[in-house]
């Protein structure tokens, strides 16, 4: 599913209506004709089409994210596939305020890279990372990830956030990253860490334990790169939830 078969974001629009339109056949911008709605919301529908093309044209998905709830960010994703950027980071704590991050992990394009506080964790290199990306996913980054390092490292981090753990629970899919992986059958190939574990390890590295951070890298990026395949997994489940179904009685075609 790309934007374009979504018209949740235009105010006055709910799930609803938006199926509606879909069983009707009007599964893309380009179908709409306003023959399904009234003259009032069909209106907004043809401002919001002209405006979101314009968007698209300029590869601006920030007023999209915007628009949509978090648990729908999802629809995002096959238009920032390429350009998305993986985010996961390890702390001593959860209160920036008296905590600092560890290690940043950043998976985008095929590539991992984990920056180390005190070696090459800096706010520069965070904002050049983000620069070149089109939207950030994460797992509960939003409360946690993104205004942590806002905070740690006074950067703004204004990427259009796909936020997995919101998705996920439309799917049924709770708890933590790990458990969510287990049940959807990703595979991670690294020693069982959690949380506590990661704080434990960062401490042993400053007590000059070198093995220790690396077994900590090692963790953060497994996190990380494995948003990707998580990424991947929920964008197909709800496009066949969301989307297939709703078209399963019309003859428009609901390729991705």
């Amino acid at each position: 599913m790309h934007i374009e078969n979504s018209f949740l974001p235009v105010r006055g629009v709910g799930e609803t209506t938006e199926r509606r339109l879909w069983e009707h056949g009007i599964t893309h911008w380009d179908e709409f004709d306003g023959s399904v709605v009234g003259p009032t919301t069909g209106e907004r529908i043809e401002t919001f089409i002209a405006e979101g093309k314009t968007h698209l044209d300029a590869g601006e998905f920030g007023p999209f994210a915007e628009a949509l709830p978090a648990a729908s960010r999802w629809r995002l994703f096959e238009n920032v596939r390429e350009d998305a950027c993986y985010l996961d980071i390890e702390t001593t704590g959860l209160d920036a305020t008296h905590h600092e991050v560890t290690t940043v992990s950043l998976h985008r394009a095929g590539e991992t890279r984990t920056y180390v506080n005190g070696r090459d964790l800096t706010a520069e290199r965070l904002r050049r990372e983000f620069d070149e990306a089109a939207a950030l996913v994460t797992f509960n980054g939003q409360r946690f990830d993104v205004p942590f390092l806002e905070q740690a490292y006074d950067v703004d981090i204004e990427l259009p956030h796909i936020d997995l753990m919101y998705p996920c629970r439309k799917l049924d899919l709770t708890g933590g990253l790990k458990r969510i992986e287990t049940e959807v059958g990703i595979g991670r190939g690294q020693p069982d860490l959690s949380g506590r574990d990661a704080v434990r390890l960062w401490h042993e590295y400053e007590r000059g334990d070198d093995e220790a951070l690396e077994r900590l890298i090692r963790y953060n990026r497994a996190d990380t790169a494995n948003l990707e395949p998580l990424m991947e997994t929920v964008a197909d489940r709800l496009h066949e939830e969301v989307f297939e179904r709703a078209c399963d009685n019309t003859d428009s075609p609901t390729s991705r």
